[in-house]
């Protein structure tokens, strides 16, 4: 079996952020394994702010983000690909022309950009708080207020237990709920009460007995502590008390421009609304008394995902771990196909950069056979697609999706799925690999002398005699080469 090369672990990594309010770069040496800022970079964007009602990012704030890019950029000249990650939440999510910005902000930046679903952004900021916070054993409830969306998470020590994701942002909430940046009793009841009942739809999953202790993170939460407790209203924590002191203060100043307070930062003064409104609805529908405040946060927690990878802890292998008992997979078969598969691989593509999600798309290619055994490659597919999937991306669950949506059935399909050439590499090597493996027998991989790739597509050069003693694989292999040719390719038989 081929086995992907980790590379030893780095001595400095970086994570940039692409939040709905700021872009933040991080970079962090590595020792023993935890980390220790070297340098961060912020830049309040308020990408959230340029989306308009029909969910398209305003040109002005597409350029004033490239703008940013290229200056992250910069400072990241001379990392390699394994020490930087970037990732994108709420508005990246949201925004349809997001794709045209991901292109041009992944040139400028030189280096990819994860779109992360929310939950898995959950997951991640609990990690990053979880690092900053005292190895106790109390079940702790995080939130985190960003600029478009809002992280509900219960965990203990490092691990999360309940994650959920909800479209409130202090970013979004201002400019919906405070127009023009005024400032009203209604505008905050409003605020308030629309919160509210976004958040009643969890309110089951995170009733007060099951967390000890409250977690606020990000910057909403850190400028409510700062501000009520340089103002003394509280003593270095949150509480309603001292959130519903602060409301009445905005409310005497009644426009964003006229704020004065104590401990607010001026890029901070147009979104404080949104967020306090936000932060008084979380209290009181959860039940929160008080709440301490932690630095710790979703780039955090985005380092420490991407060094346990390169200390072979990834959450990516558990989460496919965890699929195949879900979906009750059978193991020995999946072993076959693995093992075929990347040996495929390997031949047509040396130095290919898909090896690892061939892997798993080779351990799940079979879940959906816990639907229905007919079309069973479709169903896999829309699992992977749409589940929640902790540790991946959406390009990662896309990959994966498409490579298993094309190990079998009709090819034609498959011309709208692929964008990337190197996906045909991966889609071939399982495609084979499922077509050697179908009696679910042991297969002897020595038969397939070489995989290469030609001007037109692929050639396959087998043992003359073992595909005189398959008839019926050999039947299927002529089948196989009507296939390829329904997307333009020329699969070519070459006996040896």
């Amino acid at each position: 079996m081929i086995l992907e090369q980790y590379h030893a672990p780095y001595d400095v990594l970086a994570t940039v952020d692409l939040g709905s309010n700021s872009f933040r770069l991080q970079v962090s040496r590595v020792v023993d394994d935890q980390l220790y800022p070297l340098d961060v970079l912020k830049e309040t964007v308020r990408l959230g702010g340029g989306l308009t009602e029909d969910k398209l990012l305003e040109q002005d704030t597409i350029d004033c983000a490239l703008a940013c890019m290229a200056r992250f950029g910069e400072r990241l000249r001379g990392f390699e690909a394994h020490q930087v990650r970037v990732v994108g939440t709420n508005t990246l999510r949201v925004a349809k022309n997001a794709a045209t910005f991901i292109s041009e902000a992944e040139r400028l930046l030189g280096f990819p950009i994860e779109i992360i679903a929310g939950r898995e952004e959950a997951r991640l900021i609990y990690l990053g708080a979880a690092h900053s916070l005292p190895a106790t054993r109390e079940r702790r409830l995080v939130v985190d207020i960003g600029g478009g969306s809002t992280e509900f998470i219960i965990g203990s020590q490092y691990k999360a237990h309940v994650t959920e994701s909800l479209p409130l942002g202090c970013v979004t909430y201002s400019l919906r709920h405070f127009p023009g940046g005024k400032i009203g009793k209604a505008a905050f009841r409003d605020a308030e009460l629309a919160a509210a009942s976004e958040i009643q739809r969890i309110t089951h999953a995170y009733p007060p007995g099951e967390w000890q202790l409250a977690v606020g993170t990000s910057g909403t939460a850190r400028s409510l502590r700062d501000i009520l407790e340089i103002n003394d209203w509280t003593s270095g924590e949150i509480t309603l008390g001292g959130m519903l002191r602060l409301r009445e203060e905005l409310l005497r100043f009644g426009s964003f421009k006229a704020i004065d307070l104590n401990g607010l930062k001026p890029d901070r003064a147009p979104v404080i609304c949104g967020g306090l409104a936000v932060m008084i609805a979380v209290f009181q529908t959860l039940h929160i008394e008080r709440m301490i405040v932690t630095d710790g946060a979703l780039r955090d927690g985005v380092l420490y995902d991407l060094l346990g990878r390169q200390r072979e802890k990834d959450m990516r292998d558990s989460t496919i771990a965890q699929f195949k008992r879900r979906y009750h997979v059978d193991t020995a078969q999946v072993e076959r196909v693995l093992r075929l598969a990347e040996q495929f691989y390997g031949m047509v593509a040396p130095d290919g950069p898909l090896l690892k999600c061939l892997n798993w798309a080779a351990k799940v290619h079979e879940i959906g056979l816990s639907i229905a055994h007919t079309a069973y490659h479709k169903h896999s597919a829309y699992i992977l697609q749409y589940a929640d999937m902790p540790g991946f991306s959406r390009r990662e669950q896309s990959e994966l999706a498409t490579i298993v949506l094309g190990h079998r059935g009709d090819m034609g399909k498959m011309t709208r799925e692929i964008a990337d050439p190197e996906l045909w590499h991966a889609v071939l090597a399982l495609r084979l690999a499922a077509l050697f493996c179908r009696s679910r027998n042991d297969v002897d991989g020595r038969a397939v002398r070489n995989v290469q790739q030609t001007m037109n597509g692929y050639a396959l050069t087998i043992d003359g005699d073992w595909l005189e003693a398959n008839p019926l694989t050999t039947s299927a292999f002529g089948q196989e080469v009507n296939q390829w040719r329904r997307v333009g390719m020329l699969l070519e038989l070459r006996p040896a």
